[in-house]
This record gives C-alpha cells, sequence and structure tokens, in this order.
C-alpha cells in the first residue's frame, strides 16, 4: 500500500487554524497524514477513510495550539464538534468525539464506534512511539511513511509541551492518557 499524500478535508480544516498553530503547522500536519496513512494500513482501506475519521485527524490534537494546553481531548473535542454543528455534520459528533476523546486510551478500546476509534488508537500510538510499536504493520511500511511525511519538529513540539506541563503540574504529568 502506497502512502496518501493529500486529506482535502484535513488540509481544510488546518488552512483554517494555521495562524493558531504558526510553526508547528507542517510537523502536525504531517503527523495527521501519518496517523491517517497509518490507520488505512491497519484498516485495510485503498482510498481515503470516512470522512469522521479525517476531520477527527484533522482536531485530534489541536487544542494544544488554540488552548495552549496539554491538557488538550476537551479542547480539540470543541472546536471539532462546533466545526460539526456549522457544517450540518452534527450526526458524525459521536465518532468523532470518541476518535478524539479515546486516541490516548491506554488499552484497547472496545466501546461505541470501535471500529474506527481502536485503529485511530493505534495509528496515533505507532507514530508517537517514532514506529516503536508497531501493531503488526511492517517495519517498511512506517519507515517509507515516515520518510515520505517527515516529522518537522512534531515530537520535539510534544516533549517540550510535556516538560512544562510536568513542571506545573508534577502529579498529572499526562493528562491526555486515559485508561
Amino acid at each position: 500500500m502506497n502512502p496518501l499524500l493529500e486529506f482535502p478535508v484535513t488540509d481544510e480544516i488546518l488552512t483554517s487554524y494555521a495562524l493558531a498553530i504558526g510553526a508547528d503547522l507542517l510537523g502536525y500536519r504531517n503527523h495527521i497524514y501519518r496517523v491517517l496513512n497509518f490507520y488505512r494500513a491497519i484498516s485495510g482501506i485503498e482510498g481515503l477513510p470516512s470522512e469522521a475519521v479525517q476531520i477527527a485527524g484533522a482536531f485530534h490534537d489541536l487544542g494544544i495550539w488554540t488552548d495552549q494546553t496539554i491538557d488538550y481531548l476537551e479542547p480539540s473535542v470543541r472546536l471539532a464538534t462546533d466545526y460539526l454543528a456549522n457544517r450540518q455534520l452534527s450526526h458524525l459528533s459521536g465518532e468523532v468525539t470518541a476518535l478524539i476523546l479515546e486516541h490516548h486510551k491506554v488499552r484497547s478500546y472496545a466501546a461505541d464506534h470501535a471500529l474506527s476509534v481502536e485503529p485511530f488508537r493505534r495509528a496515533d500510538i505507532i507514530d508517537v512511539s517514532l514506529g516503536l510499536l508497531t501493531f503488526g504493520l511492517p517495519r517498511a511500511y512506517i519507515k517509507t511513511v515516515k520518510s515520505v511525511l517527515p516529522n518537522h519538529g512534531f515530537h520535539g513540539m510534544l516533549l517540550r509541551q510535556t516538560a512544562r506541563q510536568f513542571l506545573r503540574s508534577p502529579l498529572k504529568p499526562l493528562p491526555m492518557f486515559r485508561w
């Protein structure tokens, strides 16, 4: 499977938040694109993922920039549900909300929308772990995706944000993780 290099729904959303994301835009975009490609591979999808998955992909970490916090799940959901409401897509809000809220779940996800949430969760873990965790994806495919969609400082930004969170709240250093 060849990586896709265009996700129009995601790009449209990211364009509207380009000023908020600032210098991290390319790094975040490539993170989303890597996640969406890993999602496709895990799910066995040849074309674009569903609209809900693409929308959730764009919004899943966006609260980092819009609300300037590493505790970004709720702000990201708020942004996504506003987007859905403004486009008469509220019927997707349950799935998009689950995709965003559960993408850092430590254990497997088996509740509503599990057929999209669990592969999305795994895809994000593959990227955040820099491919150390593969969930059965061939390492060669992960390497290919990473080479055509380079990091551009995304993981460094996450480390800096996590370090700031730890200094502010050492008892809750990773508030985005769910059990």
